[in-house]
């Protein structure tokens, strides 16, 4: 059974690759554009995905960081010349060393009292963007960013950014999955489900917390300078708390404990929105409607349904 488990896992992934690769002959420009940033979200997602899911941590700063990347890379690009590949390295070292600073105190709190904390960073965060107009523009923003560009290959047109971006949300993915499969992800499960274990087992949770916190932070900036380079342009309003609440939906929606179901997670606010859009005036009520639909029914979220499926068949 296991081994017929497995082999429908691969033909799944292999059927999975081969429609990305062949999405872009079939759809039209609006719609590439709307993949791309699907997967922007899957990146910013699973940052969100591997706090809440492994360590049980609502994380509600990650617009904060999407924006350190976007504004990181806009700043440096546009003000003063730089690759885009500085813009976000730089934006990648800025979202660590500040997550390490912020993170360090905070997440000495639990349930709640972490999560108002976190949603208070990403608030001040949003006021900060606003008031240094030197650095990110104030409402006027930073335009006229370059097309990111590999090894002398521009990716200035939609459909080499969607093959560069869905590359890097697959090679992400793996890691996060090897990384949740191997020592840390024990420790972060223990930690999660058992914390006096934990405990007696010698695991340094806060540190851990920590790390993880980091790395969650270190790949909201990533998905803010993709972000800032395929739009090119960034403003206040794409950091907002909102954003963040989006970023905390994709895990929730795929089943916080799902790796591979951040990308459903994702394509969930990406797409259903704008095809709701279509419906005039009633289609946010219709998407709130469908993630209440989706909470309430799925509590394991959409990567939960193919066990569920198999539940009901054996049933």
């Amino acid at each position: 059974m296991s081994l017929d488990r497995n082999s429908l896992r691969h033909a799944g992934v292999a059927l999975l690759a081969l429609a990305v690769v062949l999405l872009p002959f079939l759809i039209a420009r609006q719609h590439l554009d709307l993949m791309v940033f699907a997967g922007i979200y899957t990146i910013a997602g699973l940052g969100v995905g591997l706090l809440l899911g492994q360590c049980g941590i609502v994380n509600l700063a990650q617009a904060f960081f999407y924006g350190v990347g976007a504004y990181s890379s806009a700043y440096l690009t546009v003000n003063h010349g730089l690759t885009p590949l500085a813009g976000i390295v730089v934006g990648v070292m800025v979202s660590a060393i500040l997550a390490l600073a912020i993170g360090w105190p905070i997440l000495r709190l639990t349930g709640f009292f972490l999560a108002l904390a976190t949603l208070a960073i990403g608030l001040i965060g949003n006021i900060l963007f606003y008031e240094w107009d030197w650095l990110t523009g104030g409402t006027l923003g930073i335009g006229g960013l370059p097309a990111l560009s590999l090894l002398e290959y521009s990716l200035n047109t939609p459909t080499r950014f969607y093959y560069f971006v869905w590359a890097l949300v697959l090679l992400l993915l793996l890691l996060a999955r090897n990384l949740v499969h191997g020592r840390p992800g024990l420790a972060m499960q223990a930690m999660r489900d058992a914390a006096p274990a934990a405990e007696s087992l010698a695991i340094d949770m806060h540190r851990l917390k920590t790390q993880m916190f980091v790395l969650s932070a270190i790949l909201g900036s990533i998905a803010g300078s993709l972000f800032a380079h395929f739009a090119t342009y960034v403003s206040v309003q794409s950091f907002t708390a909102e954003r963040s609440i989006i970023f905390l939906l994709i895990p929730v929606i795929a089943g916080a404990t799902s790796i591979w179901g951040i990308v459903l997670g994702a394509l969930f606010v990406t797409v259903l929105p704008e095809l709701l859009s279509g419906l005039g005036e009633a289609h946010q009520m219709l998407f709130g409607l469908a993630l209440v639909v989706v909470v309430t029914l799925l509590p394991q979220g959409l990567s939960g349904i193919p066990a569920r499926l198999r539940k009901g068949l054996k049933a």
